[in-house]
């Protein structure tokens, strides 16, 4: 290989430092569009989302198909996320059954900045060459590598004669590393050599760079003095384009690290969807896997924006963003979803599909989320029990509907603390004596409903006060007052009360076994023994708790 070919990789690596040792100029970024590279240029033929660009040399979109104002930054994207090379445990067998060739993975090693495997079409492919493939070529060698992809591995191994090395010592090869190398050297653009800098502009500018990167660091008055407004108008690093394009890099190289982290180890993949707060589904990537040393891993890999949570969509997209990364979806030994309709279903749901292309991916629906449904589902079997969480949740929107109240609300737990402390019932402390607020609770996370319920026995006597003062306030309207009254009303019943109290038991007791089933060192045995345990724990207070526990709501009424 050439000294040019060689040296891309540490061009690409150190680009953010090579952009740093100039004056930044403008640059031309592509829009991003919530759809694949299909639908963004059916839709806007000037606009690519570079966050789902086709990893897969035989699927992806030749370069000379993309709009003209576009090639640059998709080039870049391109060189920065580097050759697709993914590691299969068995490539795919050309050839006489008698004698099998294959792909060989230390051909990457051979030929690490250019050469591509696709497992579409089981070919290899040059990266490079890909880049800056304007034109149709008329030259049958050169269209295999870019186009109809290489898979001739008989003429791999035969000396002198080697495709590869015939391949990389042709015009147009040479040119296109040339060209590549050129693209990623900042320093030697017309802009670059016509601005010259001296040696203290390039130090501020990377100390500006590393400002930007670093947000959590201590800053100092070196900083200080070269940063904001202190920077040169068109060196400041702020801008959204910059900021966006910092964040990718950094969120590549994690991608990365992931990638190398896992390396041929077997994984099981866990999905979860939902919407965001501009109603948008979205789908998340979790990895859970045993590293080298023998340690259970868990790496949130990617947050997916789906255009709905179809089981064939969610698949579709989790597997183009794995092999985006080079993964080996043949090494999938395990699925984990919630249990909605979409990811559990028996025939044609998310993890059916799946086991269709991998036979070993077992699903296992969370057993924490198991819990959770199965309590909340018998809480509101029982009609008494599905009243009061209708009440508590009425009263905390009632308390909790103004910043006024809300504000009351924690005056008077201070003011409750203060006393107490000074009567001596309480210690203080650090971390002790918190004033908090009411939590409302979630439709399906039973831990949710813990939190909620602790919360307004925490703070019970601080809840009747500041009802009692909207019931007595005289700008307050009939609608406001009513509600105070009716929660009001609640909070003296003995009903209410008591099932509060209940719950609080019951709850938790079930929510140290929800807790433990969430833990990512947690065993199928060890997760049997707490079952087993927390059973117990609830037989035993029906049958001798109920003393303590009548105590405890009288104290209260």
């Amino acid at each position: 290989m050439g000294d040019d070919e060689e040296t891309l990789n540490e061009n690409h690596e150190s680009k953010l430092q090579k952009a740093s040792t100039s004056e930044p100029q403008p640059q031309q970024h592509g829009n991003q569009q919530e759809n694949d590279i299909s639908e963004a240029t059916q839709s806007n033929p000037n606009e690519v989302d570079l966050k789902q660009l086709e990893r897969d040399p035989a699927k992806r979109k030749q370069m000379r198909d993309y709009p003209v104002n576009l090639r640059e930054e998709v080039r870049r994207t391109y060189m920065t996320l580097g050759p697709f090379q993914i590691r299969l445990k068995e490539y795919h067998a050309k050839g006489s059954k008698k004698h099998p060739r294959r792909f060989q993975y230390s051909w990457f090693n051979t030929f690490p900045n250019w050469l591509e495997y696709s497992p579409t079409t089981h070919s290899s492919y040059c990266f490079i060459c890909y880049i800056f493939n304007d034109k149709p070529s008329v030259c049958h060698g050169y269209v295999a590598f870019t186009v109809q992809g290489f898979g001739n591995w008989k003429k791999v191994n035969d000396g002198k004669n080697c495709a590869f090395l015939n391949h990389i010592g042709c015009s147009q090869h040479r040119n296109a590393v040339a060209f590549a190398k050129n693209l990623m050297n900042q320093e030697a653009h017309i802009e670059n050599i016509i601005v010259k800098q001296n040696e203290a502009q390039i130090l501020k500018n990377r100390l500006r760079l590393k400002a930007s990167i670093e947000t959590v660091s201590s800053y100092n008055d070196e900083v200080a003095n070269v940063i904001l407004e202190k920077a040169p108008y068109n060196s400041k690093y702020t801008s959204g384009e910059i900021q966006k394009e910092i964040l990718s890099i950094i969120e590549n190289k994690v991608r990365k690290h992931i990638r190398s982290e896992v390396g041929d180890s077997y994984v099981c993949v866990m999905v979860d969807e939902s919407r965001d707060e501009s109603k948008k589904e979205q789908m998340t990537i979790v990895l859970r896997f045993v590293d080298e040393e023998g340690i259970i891993r868990e790496r949130f890999l990617d947050l997916v924006h789906v255009k709905d949570t179809l089981s064939l969509t969610l698949k579709t997209n989790m597997w183009r963003q794995l092999l985006h990364y080079q993964f080996d979806v043949s090494k999938i030994r395990g699925q984990g979803y919630d249990g909605a309709s979409n990811m559990r279903g028996e025939w044609n749901r998310l993890w059916a599909l799946v086991l269709k292309d991998c036979p070993h991916a077992y699903y296992v629906h969370c057993f924490g989320h198991r819990l959770q449904l199965a309590l909340v589902a018998a809480s509101r079997e029982i009609i008494p029990v599905h009243q009061f969480f209708s009440n508590l949740v009425f009263t905390i929107n009632v308390v909790c509907a103004s910043s006024k109240c809300h504000d009351e609300l924690q005056k008077e737990k201070a003011t409750e603390i203060e006393h107490l402390l000074e009567l001596g019932e309480i210690e203080s402390g650090k971390g002790l004596n918190q004033v908090g607020t009411l939590t409302r609770a979630g439709d399906t996370r039973w831990g949710s409903h813990v939190r909620s319920v602790c919360s307004l026995l925490n703070m019970f006597d601080c809840t009747r006060v500041v009802l009692q003062g909207i019931i007595d306030d005289v700008f307050a309207t009939y609608s406001q007052c009513g509600d105070a009254d009716a929660a009001y009303c609640y909070l003296k019943s003995f009903e209410f009360v008591f099932i509060l109290h209940l719950m609080k038991e019951l709850m938790g007791k079930t929510d140290i076994l929800s807790q433990a089933l969430k833990k990512k060192s947690q065993d199928i045995l060890n997760a049997m023994e707490l079952v087993s345990a927390s059973k117990e724990g609830l037989n035993d207070f029906r049958n001798n708790g109920w003393d303590s526990l009548l105590a405890q709501i009288q104290f209260f009424l």
